[in-house]
C-alpha cells in the first residue's frame, strides 16, 4: 500500500466556518439588551428571559457600557439572597472587555482566553455596539476558546499546565486546518503560550518561594516577535536592576534556582530547551540592565559575523513578565545608541544577504539543501520566512521602530524609510505565506506520527501552492535587493 506523504495535505480543509479575520461589527446579533443602571433586576431578568438570551449590558445615557449581568452573576446573587428589587447597577459585572467594531474575531478570541471572560463588548468610540460570546466564535470557526482561558488561570499543578500547553497546541492545529491566515494563529499560539508561562511562574512561586529581587523574565526570537508554530523551542532571558553595591553575581545566584524550575517546566510542556542555550537559567542570559547594555555594545562592535548572526534572536526581546520598565529602558537605550551607527548595520546587512532564497536557475525551480532522509528538501524558516525576519529586524533597528512583530516592523519602518505602500504589503503577504505553508507541514506531520521540522520537500505540494511558495520566495529576493540598496555606505 503507497502511504502519501503528509506534504500531499498541505492544502487547508475547506470548511463552512468564517476566517478569524472577519470584523466584529459583522458578526453582531441583531439583538443586544441593554439597560440603564437603575433599571431594577427584576426587570431585567423579565426581559432576559423573554428574550431567551443570557446577557444584559448595563450603559449610561450616553449608551457607553459600564459593566453586564449574566446568568453566572444570576446564581452569585441568589447565594448572597439580594432583592429582585435591586438596581441592576449595584450587582453588575463591571470587570468588561471592549473592542472597537473594526477589531477582528481573532482579537476577541485572544481578549477571551487572556481575560477569562466569555463576552467582548464591540464599541464605537464610546458608543455601545453590541456583545460577541464565545458560542458566536464556536459557530464561526467551531472552536471553543472558555475553557482554554479558564484552564490557562487557573492550572494548580504541572499536569495541568501539561494539558494546557496540549490544548493549545490542538487549538492551532484545528485553525490551521480550518485555513485560518497564519498571522492569526502565530499571534494566538504565542500570546496563549505568554498566558502559559505566567501561569507557571505563578505556580512555581507558590510552591517555592521566589526571590524577592525586582527582574523581568524576557521573550526572545519567534516568541519575542508573536511568531511560534507548533514547533518551537524556548529563547528567554532575565534583566534585573543594576543592584547598588555593583554586586550583580549575588543576584543572579539568587534568580538562576527560579529560572532553571520555569526552563524545565516549559520543557515538560512541549517547549524543548534550547540546544544553543539561550535561556534564562543561563548566566550568561540573566543579567542586570548595564550588563545587557554592555553585551549589546559589545555585539554591535566586535564586528564579529558569525558571532552577530547567532545574536540576532536577542534584539527581538520584550517582556513578558515582571517589571517590563527595565525592557523598555533597555529599548530605549538600543535605539538611541544604534543611531547612525553605519558600521553595525552594514555588517548586518552583510549577514543577512548570506541566506539566498533557494530559488533554482531557469530548468530548476527551487535549490534544494537537504541531506539523507532529508534530500530533495529545502529549509521553509532558515531559506524562507528568515529572510523577511532579518529584514524587518535591519529595517526596524535604523528606524529605532520599537517593534518585534516582523510585519509590524515592516509596516512601521515603511514610512520612515519611504517604502512603497504596496511594496511593503506584498513582502508582508509572502511572509504569512511561507509562514501558513510551515504551519501546514508542521501540521501534516504531526497527524502522520511525525516529528514536526521545517524541511519541504516542493515536489510534494500542489501546482498552486509551488507556485505561491515561488512568488513568495522572489519577494525575498525582492526585499533583500531593497535591503542592499538601503544600507550601501
Amino acid at each position: 500500500m503507497n502511504i502519501p506523504s503528509p506534504s500531499q495535505f498541505y492544502s487547508p480543509v475547506l470548511t463552512e466556518a468564517q476566517p478569524l479575520s472577519v470584523p466584529l461589527v459583522g458578526l453582531l446579533p441583531q439583538i443586544t439588551l441593554h439597560c440603564l443602571p437603575q433599571t431594577p433586576l427584576r426587570v431585567a431578568l423579565s426581559r432576559l428571559a423573554e428574550a431567551e438570551m443570557g446577557v444584559m449590558i448595563v450603559t449610561n445615557p450616553e449608551q457607553r457600557p459600564i459593566g453586564m449581568f449574566s446568568l453566572r452573576d444570576l446564581l452569585r446573587i441568589n447565594v448572597e439572597g439580594i432583592s429582585l428589587d435591586t438596581p441592576i447597577g449595584q450587582v453588575m459585572n463591571t470587570r468588561i472587555i471592549t473592542l472597537p467594531r473594526q477589531a477582528s474575531a481573532w482579537e476577541a478570541a485572544l481578549a477571551m482566553t487572556r481575560h477569562r471572560t466569555y463576552y467582548v463588548l464591540v464599541v464605537d468610540g464610546e458608543r455601545f455596539l453590541g456583545v460577541i460570546s464565545g458560542r458566536d466564535l464556536f459557530f464561526l470557526q467551531r472552536i471553543e476558546l472558555a475553557p482554554l482561558g479558564t484552564l490557562l488561570h487557573e492550572a494548580h499543578s504541572r499536569e495541568e499546565l501539561i494539558q494546557a500547553a496540549a490544548d493549545i497546541r490542538t487549538l492551532a492545529g484545528t485553525l490551521v486546518d480550518q485555513g485560518v491566515e497564519a498571522e492569526q494563529i502565530t499571534n494566538l499560539i504565542s500570546n496563549l503560550n505568554d498566558q502559559l508561562t505566567l501561569r507557571i511562574f505563578q505556580l512555581e512561586c507558590s510552591v517555592a518561594e521566589c526571590p524577592e529581587i525586582e527582574f523581568c523574565w524576557m521573550s526572545l526570537g519567534s516568541e519575542g516577535r508573536y511568531e511560534q508554530t507548533l514547533y518551537t523551542d524556548q529563547d528567554n532571558a532575565i534583566i534585573f536592576p543594576d543592584p547598588p553595591g555593583g554586586d550583580c553575581e549575588a543576584l543572579r545566584m539568587r534568580l538562576l534556582p527560579m529560572a532553571q524550575r520555569i526552563n524545565e517546566v516549559l520543557d515538560l510542556c512541549g517547549f524543548p530547551l534550547c540546544k544553543g542555550e539561550v535561556m534564562a537559567s543561563n548566566p550568561r542570559w540573566c543579567l542586570s540592565l548595564s550588563e545587557w547594555k554592555e553585551t549589546f555594545v559589545d555585539w554591535i562592535h566586535r564586528g564579529d559575523a558569525p558571532e552577530l548572526l547567532n545574536a540576532t534572536i536577542f534584539f527581538d526581546f520584550r517582556a513578558l513578565f515582571g517589571n517590563s520598565a527595565l525592557v523598555t529602558e533597555l529599548r530605549n537605550w538600543l535605539n538611541t545608541y544604534l543611531k547612525s551607527n553605519w558600521f553595525f548595520f552594514r555588517k548586518l546587512t552583510e549577514n543577512a544577504l548570506t541566506n539566498h532564497p533557494p530559488l533554482g536557475g531557469f530548468l530548476r525551480d527551487f535549490t534544494l539543501d537537504g541531506v539523507g532522509t532529508q534530500a530533495h528538501t529545502m529549509d521553509l524558516k532558515v531559506h524562507g520566512s528568515a529572510i523577511f525576519v532579518d529584514a524587518a529586524r535591519l529595517f526596524a533597528l535604523a528606524a529605532g521602530v520599537s517593534e518585534t512583530n516582523t510585519a509590524r516592523r515592516l509596516r512601521g519602518a515603511a514610512a520612515i524609510w519611504r517604502q512603497d505602500e504596496a511594496a511593503t504589503e506584498a513582502w508582508i503577504r509572502a511572509f504569512e505565506l511561507l509562514q501558513g505553508l510551515r504551519l501546514r507541514h508542521q501540521r501534516a506531520q504531526i497527524r502522520f506520527g511525525q516529528e514536526p521540522d521545517n524541511r519541504l520537500n516542493p515536489s510534494h505540494l500542489n501546482d498552486l501552492d509551488r507556485r505561491i511558495l515561488k512568488e513568495s520566495l522572489r519577494q525575498a529576493k525582492w526585499l533583500q535587493e531593497t535591503m542592499e540598496r538601503n544600507f550601501q555606505f
